[in-house]
């Protein structure tokens, strides 16, 4: 006996994902003008009732979001100015289906980044971009969600807002490790310090940590500053910390506030620079001779913290990797289900410095 199943027809698509026989048709049909959650829901009921297999739907579906968008703060911080490189870099070498872009917008500006979310928002279907702490700013990542976009912050974050993923380091714990290290190095006698230690008994020298920030604007500098300002307090009672002074990520400003700090404060033994452009501070280091009596602890590995490392001006860079902050931004593009984690926090001293990076300038 011969029993005839009836074949799955579109209303019944329809009435499984919710949706209007007209939407169904523009997804079976592969029009435009249908939001990619909607898209989804389609062609997961076309599978459940059995009008389309898994290989169908999958082929279908293809990336889960094919237009990647970077967007990075403009200035002179090599860090981020590298990353852009290396992200254009392999942008130019993206084939189908997925393709990357990458755009430099105002530094510290809430309202240039509104206006770059949006703008490139549109023709985007992923945006991933450094976020500045602000309420306009939240309200364009509603907006973005909201359209069906999916919205990634990158090295420094905005959890109260809807952002689907963050990708960066722990920052609060990076502050914690920068402090842990500056106050264990300033235990032991630099410069004219050692003069003083090898004529009587050595005793941790009480003196002063500057912090320096790029601004609050961005959550990265402020948890990096409470991590480190908490530890210090916790183990170091000796040390005193001083600032923030904020210099803008600007190595210009950065050059001449450590100028002031050394002229103001003879006593002074370490400065964390917890944002970029630690060129700026290198160079008052090196001008006025001060490199050998200060631990100097940034941010980013770069052209010139590496050479800053080998010549004994700064003692530790911490750093996230670019080609780790890229992959899982493509990763989220690729596979809606992907999960993002932390990137890994890396130190590095004169001693253990990787091969240089042909992707950075």
């Amino acid at each position: 006996m011969v029993f005839d199943v009836k074949r799955p027809l579109i209303p019944d698509i329809a009435s499984a994902a919710g949706v209007s026989t007209a939407t169904v048709d523009r997804v079976l049909n592969r029009r435009a003008g249908v939001r990619r959650v909607t898209l989804h829901r389609v062609l997961q009921a076309a599978l459940q009732i059995g009008y389309l297999d898994e290989s169908e739907v999958n082929r279908r579906l293809g990336p889960a979001f094919s237009k990647v968008v970077f967007l990075l703060p403009q200035g002179t911080n090599p860090y981020l100015t590298g990353l852009n490189v290396y992200v254009r870099a392999l942008a130019e070498q993206s084939v189908e289906p997925i393709k990357v872009r990458s755009h430099f917008i105002e530094s510290f500006n809430p309202d240039a980044l509104v206006r770059a979310l949006r703008r490139y928002g549109k023709t985007s279907d992923v945006i991933v971009f450094m976020a500045i702490e602000h309420p306009k700013v939240r309200q364009v990542i509603d907006e973005l969600v909201h359209a069906g976009k999916r919205v990634i912050t990158v090295i420094s974050d905005l959890p109260t807002s809807n952002r689907h993923a963050y990708i960066g380091i722990d920052n609060f714990a990076a502050g914690r490790t920068a402090a842990k290290v500056m106050g264990r190095f300033c235990r032991a006698p630099r410069g004219k310090l050692a003069l003083v230690a090898a004529s009587r008994a050595y005793r941790a020298p009480r003196g002063k940590l500057a912090l320096v920030a790029a601004s609050r604007a961005y959550r990265a500098h402020m948890e990096r500053e409470m991590g480190f300002l908490a530890l210090i307090e916790e183990s170091f009672p000796h040390l005193t910390v001083i600032g923030p002074q904020e210099g803008h990520d600007n190595r210009d400003e950065n050059y001449v506030n450590t100028c002031r700090l050394l002229e103001q404060h003879d006593d002074l033994v370490g400065i964390y620079n917890v944002g970029g452009s630690s060129d700026g501070i290198g160079r008052a280091l090196r001008e006025l001779k001060r490199s050998d009596d200060i631990c100097f602890i940034g941010h980013g590995l770069t052209p010139d913290t590496r050479t800053m490392l080998i010549e004994g001006i700064m003692d530790l860079v911490i750093t996230q990797s670019p080609s780790a902050i890229y992959a899982q931004a493509l990763q989220l593009a690729s596979d809606e289900r992907y999960e993002s984690s932390a990137i890994a926090m890396e130190l590095y001293f004169a001693e253990n410095l990787p091969a240089a990076s042909p992707w950075l300038p």
